[in-house]
């Protein structure tokens, strides 16, 4: 007898498939997206990597570097790839436990296990995670970002901040007397401006419609049209920035904290593997590729709905996030996976191909080289607030208002998650929400499963009980057999037992035991037992174990 193949996923990029017919208006098309896009990740990749307790340049080259490999690799023609707000709380916890050289040897282990979960064909098994616990380790991650921004927004003067939420917020408060009132008022004046940019160019806005009449000069209309397309992030960090510069507040920089970010190229570098460390870092590496793996897959539906690009290939894009992770660690970045804000950008910039994720890679790139030194006047509090404004919009807050409109199931696994994530981590609040989604739906499942009695008689030859089978009879649920059972042991002896399975949809292993323990309690009272209108999953158990035959031979 051969044994059953292993089926792999085959290693096709989507950038394959896009470049049959590719034309100059797409290559346009993708040019102007991923430019747009690249503006907008230029803030971003810096701020996740500050907040993440790394250099600056960590997060921007692994928006370059991860960037273009996922764009280049991945199954998802749209999809952005780079540093995330989910993975820092993850990264900075990982570096205050492990250290900064065992973060990179983690997020390589990881890109390994991603790479192996998309080659397993393994992609669709996020789709069963419930989006109940999505959005409550979402709404968790937002929180602890919004927290880790205190301390740049408030101007703190705090040598080292724990990863602990709690002891977070204890040592804060501890350091409120050096409270800066410059850095507040820069990280509210981005966070306002951030809220209200886009309303302020919306068509109907009342502000775009007075400037337009106050200056009414030629070619007006067309240079607002260009400004409201100016992303708000950057639009926020320049003008911010100059502000600071200009008036020389006194407020904590890149340059004051980093010393600039290197103008040039990153080396490369071999973290120092040995099984041994690779066998401590079990945990963090399983936390990334888990994060990693449910976010990146989860931004690819998004995007897939967003557009109308080919849907994604699950299998395809782990593959591509695993060479990615592996990659970057030996230049010195941080984990990378889809980014939803990103990733939407480019879709309504009219992205059509991986082309448009390559060319944000590219801009970022050009960026760093040219104009590098300019980031040693950024505020820190900026970067604050463009964090508190992404924790904001990452959050699904509104679950939590709605939540009287679903089960107690689904609001134990949401609020659960979420408090857990708060308290605990990101590995934790998924490995019990997952547990307690199996507890919570083999409880359901148990009781959809019932044993009807639909007739008793007695007769010359014996007594005759019928039942009726409705659901699936698992092992949640043998234990309402045991009716049936009880029934027999104490009823009259030679009961003849007919089991109506019509509306029994699935029977496994446990039901199929608990319906041999019927049997034998009805043998063993001389009776017999007879099962009727067995559907097609049960038939083909009942026949593969043998219990047809034995039912059969009884006499």
């Amino acid at each position: 007898m051969n044994a059953p193949r292993l089926h792999l996923a085959g290693f096709h990029p989507r950038l394959i498939d896009s470049l049959r017919g590719y034309s100059r208006a797409r290559f346009m098309a993708d040019a102007g997206a991923g430019m747009t896009v690249g503006i907008v990740a230029l803030p971003l990749a810096m701020a996740f990597a500050i907040a993440s307790g790394l250099s600056p340049q960590a997060g921007l080259w692994t928006a370059i570097i991860a960037g273009f490999l996922i764009s280049a690799l991945g199954g998802s023609s749209v999809q952005i790839g780079g540093p995330a707000g989910a993975f820092i709380v993850i990264v900075y916890g990982i570096v205050e436990r492990y250290g900064l050289a065992n973060l990179l040897i983690s997020t390589a282990c990881a890109g390994v296990l991603l790479f192996t979960l998309g080659l397993l064909k393994l992609g669709t098994l996020v789709r069963y995670v419930p989006v109940s616990i999505v959005i409550g380790f979402t709404n968790g991650i937002a929180v602890l970002i919004a927290a880790s921004q205190l301390r740049d927004w408030l101007g703190l003067t705090v040598p080292k901040l724990p990863a602990d939420f709690f002891t977070q917020l204890k040592v804060m408060g501890q350091h409120l007397d050096s409270f800066n009132p410059y850095a507040f008022g820069l990280g509210l004046a981005c966070v306002l401006g951030l809220a209200l940019w886009p309303r302020l160019w919306n068509e109907k806005s009342a502000i775009r419609h007075a400037i337009h009449q106050a200056l009414e000069l030629p070619g007006m209309g067309r240079a607002l049209q260009v400004t409201s397309r100016m992303p708000g992030p950057i639009v926020a960090l320049v003008t911010l920035t100059v502000f600071a510069w200009f008036l020389k507040l006194p407020v904590e920089t890149i340059g004051s904290r980093f010393g600039g970010i290197p103008q040039g190229l990153p080396s490369f570098a071999l973290p120092d593997f040995s099984w041994e460390t690779v066998k401590l870092l079990v945990t963090p590496t399983l936390t990334i590729a888990l994060l990693g793996a449910i976010e990146s897959l989860l931004c690819a539906r998004v995007a897939d709905q967003l557009g109308t690009q080919p849907r994604h290939d699950p299998n395809q894009e782990l593959m591509a996030q695993g060479v990615a992770n592996f990659v970057t660690p030996f230049f010195g970045g941080m984990p990378a996976t889809g980014t939803i804000a990103r990733t939407v950008t480019n879709v309504r910039a009219g992205a059509t191909s991986p082309v448009a994720g390559m060319v944000h890679a590219l801009t970022l790139l050009a960026v760093v080289l040219l104009a590098a030194p300019l980031a040693l006047h950024v505020p820190l509090a900026v970067l604050a607030g463009i964090l508190l404004f992404v924790a904001w919009n990452m959050g699904e807050w509104h679950a939590f208002a709605r939540l009287r409109q679903y089960s107690s199931h689904y609001r134990v696994l949401m609020l659960g998650t979420f408090f857990l994530t708060i308290v605990f981590d990101l590995t934790v609040a998924v490995q019990v929400g997952l547990v307690l989604a199996c507890a919570l739906f083999i409880r359901r499942m148990s009781s959809l499963f019932r044993v009807e009695l639909t007739s008793s008689t007695d007769s010359a030859n014996g007594n005759q009980l019928t039942y009726k089978l409705y659901g699936a009879l698992f092992f949640g649920a043998v234990a309402k057999i045991d009716v049936a059972v009880q029934a027999v042991e104490t009823g009259p002896d030679a009961p003849q037992v007919v089991l109506d399975a019509l509306q029994l949809v699935s029977l496994d292993a446990s039901g199929l035991d608990a319906l041999r323990q019927l049997h034998k309690a009805v043998l063993a009272r001389g009776g017999t037992l007879r099962v009727d209108h067995l559907q097609a999953q049960p038939r083909a158990l009942f026949e593969s174990s043998g219990f047809a035959a034995e039912l059969a031979a009884t006499p």
